[in-house]
């Protein structure tokens, strides 16, 4: 049964990601007064891309070929190690931080060889500028996380989720602060405004979609879909970790579908949240990124640095 609930959570990971994309462009739609597309938009899409036959460049080698599955199955096997709706998983011996950001950072190295084996101008300026953005946002989730880690004493999400849920409501300045750092990282790490726009090809400006320009078919659905799944992933991390309350304990039927709810509604105000910040702000300009990132870093770092005074005040 444990084993079934851990296959099944991932599957629902794969399986709504989608939706939670979808959501998101019906509620900016709604709010910038534009006709709003169908949640099951972003399905079609990818049924669209995956009947097509991909176009391979003539200079690409077999690491243009294999980056898709990649990236992909990296995407796959990180929501394996987040918990969903339910805790106490057999894949909780894995679900490890430093695993997850591993997960990240093989996606992302064949994401960004890709974008040069070709040669193109557009995928080299745009592996460039994902592997600059990683090396800033990297620290800070991980100082973000790490204030957690040493809150709970262990690196391991599924733990921490649990001594979060022990512990209860309890207003801690350190995960306020470890809360604002890793929301800007998973703004940052996911393209979204204002440190990218996914939904622009503008030369100057572009950071993902510059390395899948030369994409088609369906492995440029496989790079979309694990997008997708990043992006949820990233939600799900910040609703599970610093809000916890109403995840599944049990394997029983009415707590699986309490958590399974909650998740739902966590995720859909999260949405809401990101929609409003990207009508509100505009795309800032490619050398500010890292004065965002750096602020990111310093709430993560004042986040650990409060929980060690704190500590040591006792």
């Amino acid at each position: 049964m444990a084993w079934l609930m851990a296959i099944l959570q991932t599957l629902l990971f794969i399986a709504l990601a989608p939706l939670l994309s979808g959501w998101i462009k019906r509620v900016k739609c709604r709010l910038q007064n534009r006709k709003a597309p169908s949640l099951f938009q972003p399905y079609r899409d990818l049924r669209k891309l995956y009947r097509k036959q991909p176009i391979v460049p003539h200079p690409a080698s077999w690491i243009f070929r294999a980056a898709p599955y990649i990236v992909f199955a990296s995407a796959v096997l990180a929501a394996a190690t987040v918990p969903l709706a339910a805790i106490h998983l057999p894949t909780a011996r894995i679900a490890d931080v430093i695993v997850l950001v591993g997960f990240f950072a093989l996606g992302r190295m064949f994401l960004v060889l890709a974008g040069m084996d070709v040669g193109t101008a557009f995928g080299g300026m745009g592996s460039s500028r994902e592997m600059t953005i990683s090396s800033l946002a990297e620290p800070a989730m991980l100082m973000a996380v790490f204030t957690l880690a040493m809150s709970a004493h262990t690196t391991n999400l599924s733990q921490a989720v649990n001594f979060v849920l022990d512990t209860g409501l309890v207003l801690r300045p350190s995960f306020v602060f470890a809360l604002g750092g890793l929301m800007l990282v998973a703004i940052a790490e996911t393209g979204r405004i204002p440190v990218d726009n996914p939904a622009t090809h503008l030369e100057l400006t572009m950071i993902h979609e510059a390395m899948i320009l030369e994409y088609s078919g369906r492995w440029l659905a496989l790079i979309e879909w694990a997008s997708q799944i990043k992006l949820m992933l990233y939600g799900v991390l910040i609703a599970n970790i610093f809000f916890p309350w109403g995840i599944a304990q049990t394997f029983t039927v009415n707590a699986l579908a309490l958590g399974l709810g909650v998740i739902t509604l966590k995720l859909a105000v999260l949405a809401v949240m990101l929609a409003v910040s990207e009508v509100l702000f505009a795309k800032m300009r490619i050398f500010r990124v890292q004065e965002y990132l750096s602020f990111a870093y310093l709430l993560s770092v004042l986040g650990m640095l409060s929980h060690i005074i704190l500590e040591a005040a006792r």
